[in-house]
């Protein structure tokens, strides 16, 4: 996965790191406390958002899943542990797929 949006939480701690060993190239971190937040759009090189269930409002979360969809951008929901975010990313599948891509096919 190139690009992920991260939504929610006031900093992300190890996270970063453990997202970046599992093959996430680029992470986007926006807070979520402020309202203009919301009014940003969603950049276009992001493949996923993931929203922080436990530190974001409901009408801001409403609103990143708006946009999301407008851009076709896949959208997870996660508690801000290490465990649950990474159950989140393999129901989407985001973790296989990066583990089918390294297996060659022999015919």
């Amino acid at each position: 996965m190139s690009a992920l949006l991260i939504v929610g939480g006031d900093h992300l701690g190890k996270i970063r790191k453990k997202l970046e060993h599992e093959g996430v190239e680029e992470i986007i971190h926006v807070s979520g406390r402020k309202a203009r937040m919301s009014q940003k759009e969603i950049p276009s090189h992001v493949d996923l958002v993931l929203v922080l269930t436990d530190y974001i409002n409901h009408e801001f979360s409403t609103a990143i899943k708006k946009k999301a969809n407008k851009q076709d951008i896949l959208v997870c929901y996660s508690k801000r542990s290490w465990c649950s975010i990474h159950q989140s990313l393999n129901k989407a599948d985001l973790l296989k797929h990066k583990a089918k891509t390294k297996l060659k096919v022999v015919q």
